[in-house]
């Protein structure tokens, strides 16, 4: 790619993924009753690898890039409002990649349901909001592609009508989706009062230079009068936006959700929620704190100091996340604690920085490369648990006993998940997690360092006892295995290689993500 690209054709990743899902609900329109598992999930594929691909090539062929550094220029529309910039991009390959798995596992797994032509277009549109929301340049553009995420999520939680435990978790997460949305919306409100603006540059600018600012024909300037921001009404809403954000990345205190929502949902949906929708929620974050809310300008201020309230967000939610994950007995409980855990890793990105923000470039570019490998483990991981689901492996430890003697090849896949989530040097895992600590050491973080590692080292524990069921414990009497499901096998074992591939590829990955922030 060396020429410029018109803008709109910046959001193409995104518009794959929002034609694939017009064009399922044509398809059923057309057929209502359809149960063409392949025709239905080969379009979604389809949809899904077309937009990674887009993703891919504009990351290569430098969108997001100056042109004075080498690149092609960075598409803006809608008056600002959207900016497809490098982070943009690195996002929407995760979520691309997220939703091509969980679409390929998935034509196994609804293959006996109804409504799939539904259940195909829901996973699209969440995954269109979260491609936007990638790329989101205002809170009210970020407010209206996170309702587009979880609008359909709260659908796909309860799409087993005919199962209690779909049903309740998809209430309760639509509930506690409603009230957390609420929180949000309220937070912008109040930024809006306080700065004049809802652009990202805007309320930066405003809080910069001291001064209410407004928005003419695409300028940010400061309103008539020169009226001064409110820091108190403001500090109020950064919190209540904070609080927004950790319900979405299941931080703790706002984790209760997760473990419901992920072991009541169908299992690939729970892949979905737990990797393509958190960094949806963690590329807001970052967006949000890094360019609105500038701390160096707010330390001192009277407003919110929020590094420091993303210090203790990170230090609990690794430890209420690992520690709760460590006394379940049910495997995808389990594995929803741990993703859990997994966003306090993640939120090291926004806490590992010094009160005038020197190591947020390294810190948060770790968190990046962090999703980038955690969407590919943690979705094959969930998958085999639906891998396991279709096989009518109980939900237990002691149910996965002997497994890999009658599945070795997905149970090899599944320690490879595992051991690299841990943070062993078997796949990626190891790499961005050490990522993460150099981030830490950078800035003397000294409790974040001990936080990551002693958890690091106790998810090893309830880890390795899904790997010592499988491979070491004797196979369950009576259990037979009589089919390879085609797609979800070809799902977990293409997540299991990209998670040793990024082993050599990791200094590129972390490299990309570490530009993508200084272009901020």
């Amino acid at each position: 790619m060396t020429h410029q690209l018109p803008a709109w054709m910046g959001l193409a990743p995104a518009l794959a993924l929002a034609v694939t899902a017009l064009v399922l609900l044509l398809v059923d329109s057309v057929d209502p009753d359809t149960t063409n598992t392949t025709l239905l999930g080969g379009v979604s594929i389809a949809g899904g690898l077309t937009s990674l691909a887009f993703a891919v090539w504009f990351v290569f062929g430098g969108t997001g890039i100056p042109e004075s550094e080498g690149g092609v220029g960075t598409p803006v529309l809608f008056n600002g409002q959207l900016v497809v910039d490098q982070m943009a991009l690195f996002f929407m390959v995760i979520v691309a990649s997220v939703t091509t798995l969980v679409t390929l596992a998935s034509t196994d797994y609804v293959r006996e349901h109804a409504y799939q032509a539904e259940f195909y277009s829901l996973v699209m549109l969440a995954a269109t909001g979260m491609a936007v929301l990638s790329a989101a340049n205002s809170l009210a553009t970020a407010f209206v592609a996170l309702e587009l995420v979880s609008l359909p999520s709260y659908a796909l939680v309860a799409f087993l009508k005919k199962n209690r435990g779909s049903v309740e978790a998809g209430l309760k997460y639509f509930l506690i989706g409603a009230v957390s949305s609420a929180v949000f919306a309220y937070g912008i409100s109040l930024v809006y009062a306080a700065t004049g603006v809802l652009r990202f540059d805007g309320v930066a600018t405003a809080i910069e230079s001291g001064t209410i600012q407004t928005v003419v024909d695409g300028t940010v300037q400061a309103q008539s009068g020169s009226p001064a921001v409110p820091m108190s009404l403001l500090g109020v809403g950064i919190l209540m936006v904070i609080g927004g954000v950790a319900f979405k990345i299941a931080a703790v205190p706002f984790q209760f959700w997760a473990p419901e929502a992920y072991e009541g949902a169908p299992a690939p949906v729970s892949a979905f929620l737990s990797s393509a929708s958190k960094a949806a929620g963690f590329v807001l974050a970052f967006r949000v704190f890094a360019v609105a809310f500038p701390i160096g300008a707010l330390v001192g201020s009277g407003a919110l100091n929020w590094f420091a309230v993303f210090q203790v967000l990170a230090i609990a939610t690794m430890f209420v996340g690992n520690f709760a994950a460590a006394t379940q007995e049910k495997v995808k409980r389990m594995l929803a604690y741990s993703s859990v855990g997994h966003a306090g890793y993640v939120l090291i990105g926004l806490a590992a920085l010094s009160a005038t923000g020197d190591g947020m470039a390294l810190s948060m570019s770790a968190g990046m490369a962090h999703l980038l490998v955690y969407g590919f483990m943690n979705t094959g991981a969930f998958l085999f648990i639906a891998l396991a689901e279709y096989w009518g492996v109980g939900r237990r430890f002691e149910d996965y006993n002997g497994l890999g003697r009658q599945a070795p090849l997905a149970c090899a896949a599944m320690t490879v998940f595992l051991f690299s989530l841990a943070g062993l040097p078997i796949g990626a895992g190891f790499f961005s997690k050490f990522y993460l600590f150099s981030a830490t050491l950078d800035v003397g973080a000294w409790s974040l360092a001990a936080a990551l590692v002693i958890n690091s080292a106790l998810s090893l524990f309830y880890y390795s006892r899904v790997v010592k069921a499988m491979w070491i414990e004797d196979p369950v009497s009576g259990r037979s295995i009589e089919s390879y499901p085609t797609g979800l096998y070809t799902a977990i074992v293409a997540a299991a290689l990209v998670t040793v591939l990024l082993i050599p590829g990791f200094d590129y990955v972390s490299s990309v993500a570490f530009r993508a922030v200084e272009l901020l």
